[in-house]
Parts: structure tokens; sequence; C-alpha cells
């Protein structure tokens, strides 16, 4: 089926979909924010701009996206992206996150990044081993950062080389 998993940069005409993915996949047991509810299409492709994301699809329906962009504005940190994946539930264990994966390297390269960052909760040990098995390794902890559902969570900090 990977073979099948098509990707490209995000366009406009996505945010429905992509909207629809936030909607289904952030939760608490993932993320420390609150649950991501879009108010408009607007308001989406204000904070998720085209060109953005990676999206990934089969056939005519997007699958799951990769969100990239520097960690802050300064030209010294340039070199670097910081990286959120989301994959739809339906498309979870297809190959669908290998495959952004693998296109978010070759945008990287092509741009001159050098590394790729993000950050997973250590509560999330199914994200972390994908990530481990991308080629990611831990690079920090913010021990006990979170408050999540009773009990405190990790901030882990991954990278890999690209």
């Amino acid at each position: 089926m990977h073979s099948e998993i098509w990707t490209r940069l995000s366009e406009m005409r996505d945010a429905g979909a992509l909207m629809e993915i936030d909607a289904l996949v952030w939760d608490v047991c993932n993320t420390p924010a609150e649950r991501v509810i879009w108010d408009s299409r607007e308001q989406y492709l204000q904070g998720c701009q085209p060109g953005s994301q990676i999206v990934a699809g089969m056939g005519d329906r997007i699958c799951g996206y990769l969100g990239f962009k520097p960690p802050t504005p300064l030209p010294s940190n340039g070199h670097v992206y910081e990286l959120n994946i989301a994959v739809h539930p339906d498309y979870q264990g297809c190959g669908v996150g290998h495959r952004l994966m693998d296109a978010i390297k070759a945008v990287a390269t092509e741009r001159g990044i050098r590394k790729l960052s993000l950050r997973v909760l250590s509560s999330n040990a199914g994200a972390m081993a994908f990530y481990r098995s991308c080629g990611f390794t831990e690079q920090g902890r913010l021990v006990d950062e979170f408050y999540l559902n009773g009990q405190y969570v990790d901030d882990v900090l991954m990278w890999r080389k690209v």
C-alpha cells in the first residue's frame, strides 16, 4: 500500500481535510495544548499557510500531513525545521507517516536544511517508537513538564540529521 501514497506541498484547497484530521487526531493523550478546533477555514489558513505542510494521500483523499517551520525567526537557526505530524486514524499503520518523513527529508535537502527536530510526550509510546523508526533520537527531556490526565508527563525533544 506504501506505493499508492502520494505527497505534495499543501494548497488552499486542502484546508477542510486538514482541519478534519486535526479534529480527529489531537487530544490530551498526544498534545498538552487544548484540542484544536478551528473556527473557520480562514483562521486555519492564517495559522497553516499553504506550502507550510506536506500532505499525503491515497487516491483523492488526504490521509495526513507534516508541518514544518524554522523553530525561531533567527537566521542562525534557519538550518533547522521543527516538525509536527498527524495521520488520519483510518490510515495509521499504512505507511503514510513514513512517506511523509521521506518527503520532508527531500524538501529539507533541497532547501539546505541540516536538522529536523520535534517534541513528543513521553506518555505517547507509539509516537516515540515511530520517530525512532524514522531515525530520530532523543536530544533532551523536560521532566514533568505537563500535568495531563492526572499524571506528570515529560516533553521529549527528538532530532535527526537530514
